[in-house]
């Protein structure tokens, strides 16, 4: 019989939705039952537990292509066809890169711009479109099939019903492992791990975006010129810091300059809200003002530019994307984060502001084409990887890429510092604050977004380096966190705030 004789030939829904069903948790639930069989003991329970949730899987996948079709019809084979090619390309990720799809990863994905995303795409990604996607959107489109009648629709579903709660009853002395494992059994399950967490994720920043609140009004105590760069790192971990002990020289003009290298931690492990923690007054999950808004609208020069995305929303005159940069100075180069840096010694001078201060949100360590983050001159680690599927990566080459991008944001920092040493008649201070660590391999996870109840410690543990030019401005040698940037900055500019923690700055 020749293949388009199959699929001329009508097969009832029960059976398509099964065929369905089965490929679905086949194909894309290696990861899932991987971890299952991880994380339970042998035995008759383990078989119990493992077999329940294959069977409530199957279950769930028929109830609800069952429902979608039948209900649906040419609308409920175009979302089940995009949940398809959604779960190829999710499964590439889980597999390539090791993360779990949770709220927060969702996060990143949406807060992520093609320059960025394309830097994922490799063969291996269309092979996973074109042999795991492509094949079940061609059979939901080609088969035929009976939908047959509401009756036998709601014997189906119920059915299906039936079985779910059944086995959730017979695995009810379960539920604690069930519970203590949600997160990352729910980041494996297939389509319901990136439906339910977008969900979760824009509902979220729907009530976090809904109204920014203000924080009480702010005092400019005195007139002496001042001006403070942020350094809004992406994706350094402290460890690859020499300043900080690791064994290879990456910071080899900081170690000139004079700096104060703080240990910190990030509050979270993702650029959203490492990025927010850094310019917030408090851990909170609400939108409060943030440090360049309540400092502008306090009558502070500010300055945001950007070759990163994933900060709150930022209330100021002078927000430079990468674009603006380039129509104001035609001559920079705008392949690596020191076009940030052109005309800023510019800037700062013509500002008529005693009190300026500069935001430089950088994406210098952002994986997983670390090579591709610094000019051939800082590729002093050899060789590197090429690659973006970095579980296939030589283990020294990534490593290598990764430090060669750290060596380069050695080089950002101390060339903002040479700026300001230009700025004569300022009082200056930079401060380079990581969003959120990295991990290159460490029990098989890459990158970051880890939740931070089970993050590692390279995806938490950040370097926080500070200069200042007045040498008689004293640091307190103490362990600090995201927070303490607010605080810190208020302090240096000798800003009244009913809000200021003296115990969140550096500053003694």
């Amino acid at each position: 019989m020749k293949i388009p004789d199959i699929f001329k030939k009508k097969v009832s829904l029960t059976i398509f939705c099964l065929v369905l069903s089965v490929f679905t948790m086949v194909a894309f639930h290696i990861p899932f039952f991987r971890l299952v069989l991880n994380n339970i003991e042998g035995g008759f329970n383990g078989v119990l537990i493992t077999g329940g949730l294959g069977i409530i899987m199957l279950a769930l996948n028929f109830f609800i292509y069952y429902l979608l079709l039948f209900a649906g019809r040419i609308v409920g084979k175009i979302i089940l066809a995009i949940t398809f090619i959604g779960n190829a390309i999710t499964l590439y990720f889980i597999n390539t890169y090791e993360v779990l799809v949770t709220d927060q990863m969702m996060g990143n994905v949406f807060n992520t711009q093609f320059s960025e995303a394309s830097g994922f795409f490799s063969f291996a990604f269309i092979l996973y479109i074109l042999l795991l996607g492509v094949p079940p959107c061609l059979y939901i489109f080609l088969r035929k099939f009976d939908y047959g009648k509401g009756k036998q629709c709601l014997s189906r579903i119920g059915i299906a019903l039936g079985i779910i709660l059944s086995v959730v009853a017979i695995n009810i002395k379960n539920t604690t492992w069930i519970d203590r494992n949600s997160t990352e059994l729910g980041s494996l399950l297939m389509p319901w791990s990136y439906i339910v967490n977008s969900v979760r994720f824009w509902n979220a920043e729907r009530k976090r975006n809904a109204e920014e609140i203000k924080l009480p009004d702010a005092e400019l105590a005195d007139s002496s010129r001042q001006v403070c760069v942020l350094i809004i790192g992406e994706s350094a971990r402290r460890d690859r810091f020499s300043l900080y002990g690791y064994e290879r020289e990456t910071n080899p003009l900081l170690a000139k300059d004079t700096v104060t290298a703080l240990i910190a931690n990030a509050a979270a492990t993702y650029t959203t809200a490492g990025v927010k923690a850094i310019l917030d007054n408090a851990e909170t999950n609400k939108l409060y003002e943030i440090l360049p808004n309540y400092l502008y609208r306090n009558g502070v020069d500010v300055l945001w530019r950007t070759t990163n995305w994933g900060e709150p929303p930022v209330h100021i005159e002078k927000y430079h994307q990468v674009e603006q940069i380039k129509e104001r100075y035609p001559e920079a180069n705008t392949e690596y984060d020191e076009v940030l840096l052109t005309g800023l010694k510019e800037e700062i001078n013509n500002s008529t502001n005693n009190k300026v201060f500069v935001v430089l949100h950088t994406s210098t360590s952002h994986g997983p084409t670390y090579n591709k983050k610094y000019p051939a001159e800082f590729e002093k680690f050899t060789p590197v990887c090429n690659t973006v599927e970095m579980s296939k990566a030589d283990p020294a080459e990534l490593n290598n890429a990764y430090d060669n991008s750290i060596l380069y944001t050695d080089y950002l920092i101390h060339s903002t510092i040479e700026v300001l040493r230009e700025v004569t008649d300022r009082s200056c201070c930079v401060l380079f604050v990581s969003d959120h660590g990295e991990s290159l391999g460490e029990n098989n996870l890459y990158m970051h977004g880890v939740p931070m109840s089970m993050a590692p410690r390279e995806q938490i543990e950040i370097p926080f380096i500070v200069w200042t030019s007045d040498k008689s401005i004293k640091i307190k040698n103490q362990e600090v966190g995201q927070y303490h940037t607010f605080h810190s900055v208020l302090d240096f500019f000798g800003i009244k705030s009913p809000i200021f923690d003296e115990n969140k700055t550096i500053f003694e």
